[in-house]
């Protein structure tokens, strides 16, 4: 069993049923009943900056799409805000920080596309 964690960009991608953007083993990895599919409030919350800002729209909720696929909600908690000040400066998108302290403090593998991501100890899958 894998612990995952989505980063914005491959959750929206996942969404779309893009499957040609998905790295077919992101893919495989999501669809495996045995694994934990994460997606954490911070995504919700970048979602909804760029729907408000006119870069995303969306034709349901966040929430129900979540549910829809039977994916795991992860909530903000102190001890991923504590671990986000002990990361190095290799980025500064602080949803991309949080989700990076998020994967950190939970043991999680990230599913991102971003290269950035990779300068962090955190076991990444590609999106």
């Amino acid at each position: 069993m894998t612990r995952l964690l989505f980063d914005t960009h491959a959750f929206l991608w996942w969404l779309e049923s893009d499957t040609p953007r998905l790295h077919p083993d992101a893919i495989a990895a999501i669809t495996n009943a045995q694994n934990i599919v994460c997606v954490s409030v911070v995504n919700a919350w970048e979602v909804a900056i760029k729907i408000s800002t006119g870069k995303l729209r969306m034709t349901h909720r966040f929430a129900d799409l979540v549910e829809h696929y039977g994916f795991s909600t992860l909530p903000v908690l102190l001890p991923h805000a504590a671990a986000v000040q002990t990361l190095p400066l290799h980025h500064r998108d602080p949803f991309d920080r949080m989700l990076i302290a998020q994967a950190r403090v939970e043991g999680l593998t990230l599913i991102t596309r971003d290269p950035n991501m990779r300068k962090y100890d955190v076991p990444i899958l590609p999106a």
